[in-house]
């Protein structure tokens, strides 16, 4: 199946014209304006730097069900303690940062400067948020993604020490829950986070429940203003 090659108007193809490995389109650029349009249509960008802009929509999607947290006794044994301080959009471009460092499970960063960029314009926009884990004065651990409507999409996270990640998501998707929020999307598979609850679901399915959220109302500017974002890990 030919990979549609996009022009400069803002334009997708239907998901269901993706490849079976998920790839949909080529080209393009990260306007936020672009960006939001594919978050609208269950699309999103995944590409190495040197690479041309890859549009991506996988056949089944990877999600997380807030109501469908797993919480391991450990892990809330572990939110009791008063290790951990969660805050929401306080420092985006420093959780980016953390996010496409090199892991040692992989070689380089998709999350090159281009990237970057883009998103941090999506989060003074409004629309990109992040969830900061700190330890005394430092971040050990967060994620970020875009929200729209009653979805979050989880774009990367990372950890400087064990299980900060996880407090994120954790807490991310109680909040998420409180809200009413349909679904978190996570793309692709990754044993973290099936131990969290994530699971496969048809890209049917996922698109329906995208348009069910997408009639929520969007939660727009800095989450820290909101107090449902206000509560930290010892608090859970």
């Amino acid at each position: 199946m030919p990979v549609f090659r996009l022009r400069p108007d803002l334009v997708f193809p239907p998901p269901d014209l993706a490849s079976p490995e998920g790839v949909l389109a080529v080209g393009g650029d990260l306007a936020p304006e672009r960006l939001l349009l594919a978050y609208r249509m269950g699309i999103f960008p995944w590409y190495g730097e040197d690479d041309p802009i890859l549009w991506w929509s996988p056949d089944p999607r990877f999600v997380l069900l807030p109501a469908e947290l797993n919480v391991s006794r450990s892990m809330r044994q572990l939110l009791k303690k008063d290790r951990f301080r969660v805050t929401f959009d306080q420092c985006f471009r420093e959780v980016v940062e953390g996010c496409r460092k090199p892991r040692k499970d992989r070689n380089g960063t998709w999350i090159h400067s281009e990237m970057m960029e883009a998103y941090c314009t999506l989060n003074r926009l409004g629309y990109a948020h992040s969830v900061e884990v700190w330890e005394g004065r430092e971040v050990v651990g967060g994620l970020y993604g875009v929200s729209l409507g009653g979805c979050f999409f989880g774009e990367s996270m990372f950890t400087k020490v064990n299980n900060a990640s996880k407090v994120a998501l954790i807490l991310l998707a109680r909040r998420l829950h409180a809200l009413d929020f349909v679904l978190i999307d996570c793309q692709v598979y990754t044993e973290h986070l099936r131990t969290l609850g994530a699971r496969m679901i048809p890209r049917r399915l996922f698109l329906r429940m995208l348009a069910d959220g997408l009639n929520q109302e969007t939660l727009q500017g800095n989450w820290n203003r909101w107090s449902a974002f206000q509560e930290t890990a010892a608090s859970q």
